[in-house]
């Protein structure tokens, strides 16, 4: 699928730099399972970063009128992201609520721009950021909470190896930010039916 690709990726240089991370660790990349990793490194980092090539607004033509102020929530949208700083994956579900003022949001759009957000080299807090920063830029709605919830494998397989613990991070933007009362539902329920 090409929404699935980095044009922007120069596959030969990255070829070539995976080639020398090989001999650098003390492997052989001619050896018979290596010798089509730098290929294979290379072209997973086009699908894995496919977001840093696309614009989130594509997936706006999907807006349209509606008498709603109530809470629009979407929950466990997975996503996974590589971590800036250690290159590494981070993966989890992101929850994704606003309270609409005239405008709404095709369903479905709403995991597109996680994922497009997600699929760049990225840091937790700043992806939980933008995307509700988007949202509130574009929807121009009363309210937005974004809550993710993600596994570091930079922290959970390597450094101080703590597997099982998640990372949660928030951006509360309008109503839910300024009101407790709003903020309290909204994350209510986010959060309803879960031990």
């Amino acid at each position: 699928m090409d929404s699935d690709i980095n044009k922007n990726i120069d596959l030969p240089r990255l070829e070539k730099a995976v080639t020398e991370m090989l001999k650098a660790v003390g492997e052989d990349p001619e050896r018979e399972g290596l010798k089509d990793t730098p290929g294979r490194v290379a072209r997973m980092y086009t699908e894995l970063l496919a977001g840093a090539a696309r614009d989130p607004k594509e997936h706006l033509k999907s807006v349209f009128s509606e008498r709603c102020d109530e809470v629009v929530l979407l929950r466990d949208i997975p996503f996974y992201s590589i971590c800036e700083h250690h290159m590494m994956p981070f993966i989890g579900k992101a929850h994704v609520a606003y309270l609409p003022d005239e405008k709404v949001l095709g369903v479905s759009k709403l995991a597109r721009i996680v994922d497009c957000f997600a699929r760049r080299m990225q840091v937790q807090e700043r992806l939980t950021a933008q995307i509700a920063d988007f949202l509130t830029e574009n929807l121009k709605p009363q309210g937005v909470a974004v809550v993710l919830e993600a596994s570091h494998s930079c922290m959970t397989i390597r450094g101080i190896r703590k597997p099982g613990s998640t990372m949660v991070t928030s951006a509360l933007r309008g109503a839910f930010k300024k009101d407790p009362r709003s903020r309290a539902e909204v994350l209510s329920l986010m959060h309803s039916g879960r031990e």
